[in-house]
């Protein structure tokens, strides 16, 4: 039997599942995140899924694994924390500073005190060169041969690890960025190179810069940590296709993923997004509101008719995490999601006006929270949750971790006498006020896409998100909670169901009735060729891959885009006819209407590839014996919020329970990964795939 392995490095935890090949039958794993080498709780993980096939047993040799897929915080901490390579910017002379000049926008216009993010390349490390591409993608002055040498001596002295090349105006034309990049890689071998045409092809300098200068900046790091992982897994005696996943919802080769780094930057959250899109798809519900909540953060995204959208602009490294445009801005293919600053170790505090405050700062793994026992004496929501009777002290990661609840109450009384309050009472507060966070921040990205969230059922994943889960559903009026098998190491189950994906885009901003069709076909057509070859690699011969054309369009004189898409064909003559009439029903979908004396334009052009994906069924190794009779195993008193009571409720081991199984809420649902908490009136059941299905009664 061949076996397939995920692995996620998250926050907190280090997730893994092993899947049988064919049938599906998983095993899981989980080990507290070693943030000083991630390797090493990532080697655990391996090891643990490598026995848990082997019925715990060291085999003599090992299982056959034929794929890994990887995912990953590496490239968000490494921005946020600033911890990259020591980074030069080469741009077109007079645009060194288009990283301080940004888009000259306040992200908060009262604030005296306004913060911006610093540049990941300081000004001493930029450098410029004498050329120049006009708009329309005409060379008006090449770099001359002595000046690019001049720079590349100057690199050299300033030490760089990694250089990002960005000119004006290099996603209409190339030309000067791949000479300069040929010219730096022959003459510093050791030095990594990004070009802004291969990281992002696309309009907005600033935005263009930004993306490159980060690729730049993690791209040493990630390199390094790829090769380190292979070699880990081949001293595990596993010499499997190592995948890596994106933020996009696929997955593509550890080779592009060490050159185009950023790529991942939300790969972890995108595999959450995934588990929960294809568990609602295997239950009967295409749409679901996907959440996500670990140690750290907690993510929700829509998912429509089983399908994630994927946004072309992402916001990464925030000075002020929930303000919008005070962080990096990247031109990455994203998942659209939203990520919220509470997670199992969120930090309760008392702000400077006395009212509870919780996250988005972390206890992380280490030092933890400080039920962990391992020296962390902050409160956290973990803390809060074993206080309030929803975690077994006993049985947190199935027995493998005790959890001390003296220490959970001592910590959260001392928050509690600076709030004038009981251990008991602060735990409620958080409880409540991290839902509510979440809540409210679900309740705007659902708004902003015109959506109801009672057409939703909301699916929990990770490890803190099935404790919570049920109250935030009554507090948005969601009617359903599905949480899936392996719900804890859900993002992990979102890797093992994702496609592989490529994508490549242009900008050549242009009026459609003055077009090049036969340009724009060429160019279309050397682009699918480009990103086939790239999909090819690791390739299976069953797998066959769907390609689409997609457009940016707006009116002339515009800003905003809208997007068309169309299954993959290469634009000729009788192609205008089409996106015309496309993008005025996209236009009116989006607005209202239309502008009777517009002028179209095509903006930016996009071919993305992905293999066919299905329904994803996976098979939990052990199933409830259906003639048993259905009892608790304990009763727990837990806090139920909705009448401000607390009261005993009868606890049960999920996977005891057979297909079928009808229950009545309140009630605990335990299982290794995670703790399923259904605090008020429901209905509870399991269905055929072991998934469990909560409807609300108010």
């Amino acid at each position: 039997m061949d076996f397939r392995i995920a692995v996620d490095i998250g926050g907190t935890f280090t997730d893994g599942v092993i899947e049988s090949v064919p049938g599906g039958q998983i095993f899981l794993a989980k080990r507290l995140t070693t943030h000083d080498d991630p390797g090493e709780a990532l080697s655990k993980v391996v090891d643990d899924l490598l026995k848990a096939v082997d019925h715990g047993e060291v085999a003599a040799a090992a299982p056959k694994v034929v794929g890994v897929v990887h995912g990953s915080t590496l490239v968000t901490n490494s921005l946020i924390e600033r911890k990259g390579a020591l980074t030069a910017l080469v741009a077109t002379a007079g645009t060194a500073d288009i990283l301080d000049i940004r888009r000259e926008v306040r992200y908060d216009l009262y604030d005296l005190n306004l913060e911006m993010p610093a540049p990941l390349v300081p000004r001493e490390l930029r450098f410029e060169i004498g050329e120049r591409v006009a708009a329309d993608g005409a060379i008006v002055a090449r770099p001359a041969v002595e000046e690019v040498a001049e720079l590349v001596a100057q690199i050299r002295a300033a030490g760089v690890t990694s250089v990002a090349v960005s000119l004006l105006h290099s996603c209409v034309n190339a030309d000067h960025e791949i000479e300069i990049g040929r010219a730096l890689r022959e003459a510093l071998p050791g030095v990594s190179v990004s070009l802004s045409s291969r990281v992002a092809c696309e309009i907005r300098e600033y935005e263009r810069t930004t993306t490159t200068t980060a690729n730049a900046f993690v791209q040493p790091l990630v390199k390094a940590y790829l090769e380190e992982l292979e070699n880990r897994l081949k001293r595990a005696g596993i010499d499997a296709t190592l995948r890596i996943m994106l933020s996009s919802g696929g997955t593509t080769t550890a080779s592009v993923a060490a050159d185009i780094p950023i790529a991942a930057v939300e790969s972890g959250p995108a595999g959450g997004v995934l588990s929960a899109a294809n568990a609602g798809r295997a239950s009967g519900f295409p749409d679901v509101l996907a959440f996500d909540m670990g140690g750290t953060t907690a993510k929700v995204c829509t998912v429509t008719d089983g399908e994630p959208s994927v946004v072309h602009m992402f916001e990464t490294a925030r000075v002020r995490r929930f303000k919008k445009g005070s962080g990096l801005p990247l031109l990455v293919a994203s998942i659209d999601l939203i990520e919220i600053g509470s997670g199992g170790g969120s930090i309760a505090r008392a702000s400077n006006l006395g009212l509870l405050t919780v996250g988005p700062e972390s206890a992380s793994s280490y030092p933890g929270p400080a039920c962990y026992g391992l020296g962390g004496s902050e409160p956290t929501v973990t803390d809060a949750d074993l206080i309030l009777g929803y975690l077994n002290p006993d049985y947190f990661l199935g027995g493998k971790m005790s959890l001390d609840l003296e220490a959970a109450r001592r910590a959260l009384g001392v928050l509690g006498r600076k709030l004038g309050l009981s251990a008991e009472t602060t735990a409620k507060g958080i409880f409540n006020v991290v839902n509510e966070a979440m809540a409210g921040a679900a309740r705007v990205h659902i708004a902003e896409k015109a959506q109801d969230p009672r057409q939703f059922t909301l699916v929990a994943t990770g490890g803190a998100g099935p404790v919570h889960a049920v109250e935030i559903a009554r507090k948005l009026r969601v009617p359903r909670v599905l949480f899936p098998i392996a719900a804890g190491t859900g993002s992990c189950l979102g890797f093992l169901a994702a496609p592989m994906r490529v994508e490549r885009s242009w900008s050549r901003p242009a009026r459609l009735d003055t077009l090049d069709w036969d340009e724009i076909g060429s160019a279309v057509a050397a682009t699918r060729r480009s990103a086939g070859e790239e999909i090819a690699i690791g390739l299976p011969a069953c797998e066959t891959v769907d390609w689409r054309l997609l457009i940016e369009m707006r009116y002339l004189g515009q800003g905003a885009t809208v997007v068309i898409d169309f299954p993959y064909r290469e634009p000729g003559a009788d192609f205008a006819t089409d996106v015309t009439t496309a993008f005025h029903e996209k236009y009116r979908e989006a607005y209202g209407g239309v502008l009777p004396a517009g002028v179209p334009e095509a903006v930016t052009w996009r071919v993305v590839g992905s293999t066919r994906q299905g329904v994803r069924d996976f098979v939990w190794p052990f199933r409830g014996d259906p003639n048993i009779t259905v009892r608790p195993k304990a009763h727990r008193a837990i806090f139920c919020p909705g009448k401000d009571v607390t009261r005993e409720v009868p606890v049960y081991e999920r996977y005891a329970l057979p297909p079928g199984t009808e229950l009545r809420g309140p009630l605990v649902l335990e299982e290794e990964e995670s703790t399923i908490v259904v605090p008020l009136a429901a209905r509870v059941e399991l269905l055929e795939n072991l998934s469990v299905l909560v409807t609300l009664e108010a």
